[in-house]
């Protein structure tokens, strides 16, 4: 599995696969070589009216549709997604660089969530109110709100996307993405699912380009009805402020930097296999990565060595080849950001464990790091590194970690290990975050809520709340002539 062929991506629009009305492309770069795989159209705005217009009438078509047969329409995807699962995996690790085995079992997630989204979509109640004249009837009814503009990152290429288009769909909204340049074939690869499984032409559609552009367009565009973006906290403060000035609902998936507290009572086996998982998965490159590691003094020394051992044992290389369990970072901007976090936090005091450098020359390759002793001054603890550096400072009381947890501006996840009930309550009331797992690894499930809470964003991608923001509530009274 070393070698798998990389096509190259066109746009999406009216269930035609095309190229940009310039002919204009940009290449595709492999992180584990640094090597050019391929081309993806690049959209201009001639491109971005006639993907607009297709999703009207995609809109348009969708959501007359039954919702049970909505369900069987998406039931269908899921099953070509869950059958293409290797070809879409080789894809994605290829243009992202996670290991093979992470990214099918991205796919697989994938199709479990479509299916879950298309049960739920059967599930849109509205209801009946007794009215206080009894010659008329109240009525509260749930409609889909419109076509969706979502922005996705690179980092999920698949499941990123999935969430927002599981719940719009579902819904019986109308799908516009603009996913990310750097990965494109796997979203590609997803949407096909959808065109193969029968969606009305324009229900869905992909555009790829100039972010800037994209979104200063489709965001105010009288089309567009909804938006959904997830990424870092500057953009998408500047994308929700865009779409309260045109009066558009927004769902907003930001930045964290989760803390984990191992308690004094913790497993610490536990809490290193669980907490040290989900450090190093997609190299770190994770919004609900574990980042502060706040461990009891009395514990301390013994979760580092069994940290550092856990960290020693990752197998860093070519995502495709035999064994490979962390791959290369992204994209040379996260090598950069890895070297200037590094250089702070031996700035400020901290100790290098292990790692803490560029692994060769070929790729983006960095080691997985273990840093210690790390002060409340370093970049580390107060900017989500998103990348695999594991930074590790002792607390006294529990108060004090809870403290720490909710110090900065972010909350989207946490993570807890205790084995005190009492402990693991206060925790649950007390950790300002939008989802905390508490002795295990980070299980976002369809059904559960995903989202955060202060500058980590708003609106859920997950459970029935997701579906709440791609519908619209209307009141209805009619009275007996």
């Amino acid at each position: 599995m070393s070698t798998a062929s990389y096509t190259d991506t066109r746009l999406l629009i009216a269930g035609e696969w095309c190229d940009a009305a310039s002919g204009k492309t940009l290449d595709v770069v492999n992180p584990s070589t640094g090597k050019v795989i391929g081309k993806v159209a690049h959209a201009g705005i001639a491109d971005l009216d006639q993907a607009l217009a297709a999703a009207q009438r995609g809109f348009e078509a969708w959501r007359k549709i039954p919702a049970n047969e909505r369900a069987t329409t998406m039931r269908k995807a899921a099953a070509l997604v869950r059958e293409r699962a290797d070809a879409i995996g080789r894809l994605l690790t290829q243009e992202q660089g996670k290991p093979f085995a992470e990214a099918k079992v991205e796919a697989l997630a994938a199709a479990d969530i479509i299916e879950w989204f298309a049960d739920e979509g059967r599930r849109v109640y509205g209801r009946i109110v007794p009215s206080r004249n009894l010659s008329a009837q109240q009525l509260v009814m749930k409609e889909p709100i419109g076509p969706v503009a979502a922005f996705t990152p690179w980092n999920f290429p698949v499941n990123q996307i999935v969430r927002k288009l599981g719940a719009a769909l579902a819904s019986g909204c109308s799908f516009l993405v603009k996913a990310p340049e750097e990965t494109p074939a796997s979203p590609a690869a997803l949407l096909q699912a959808f065109v193969d499984a029968g969606v009305p032409a324009g229900t869905v559609g992909l555009v790829f380009g100039d972010p800037a552009e994209i979104s200063s367009y489709l965001i105010p565009h009288p089309i567009i009805r909804k938006v959904t973006f997830t990424g870092s906290t500057p953009v998408g403060k500047q994308l929700a402020a865009l779409a309260g000035q045109h009066m558009k609902r927004a769902t907003m998936e930001l930045g964290g930097h989760a803390p984990v507290i191992v308690a004094e009572d913790a497993d610490v086996a536990l809490a290193v296999k669980a907490s040290g998982g989900a450090k190093f998965r997609n190299a770190g490159q994770v919004c609900i990565s574990p980042t502060r590691f706040l461990v009891h003094n009395s514990i301390r020394e013994e979760f580092v060595k069994a940290m550092v051992k856990h960290a020693e044992s990752l197998k860093l290389g070519d995502g495709l080849a035999d064994g490979t369990t962390l791959g290369p970072l992204a994209n040379p901007r996260r090598m950069s950001a890895m070297a200037k976090v590094l250089e702070d936090a031996r700035a400020t005091g901290a100790k290098v464990a292990t790692g803490g450098e560029r692994v060769g020359t070929d790729g983006n390759f960095f080691a997985p790091t273990v840093l210690t002793d790390v002060s409340l001054e370093a970049d580390v603890f107060n900017n989500e590194p998103f990348g695999p550096v594991a930074a590790i400072r002792g607390f006294d009381t529990l108060e004090e970690a809870i403290a720490e947890s909710n110090r900065l501006p972010y909350g989207l996840a946490g993570y807890a290990f205790t084995q005190s009930i009492k402990n693991a309550h206060l925790l649950a009331q007390q950790v300002e975050v939008g989802m905390l797992w508490i002795n295990q690894p980070a299980t976002p499930t369809p059904e559960m809520p995903f989202g955060g809470v202060k500058d980590s964003g708003y609106g859920s991608e997950g459970g029935p709340e997701a579906m709440e923001a791609y519908l619209v509530t209307k009141a209805v009274s009619i009275m007996a002539r």
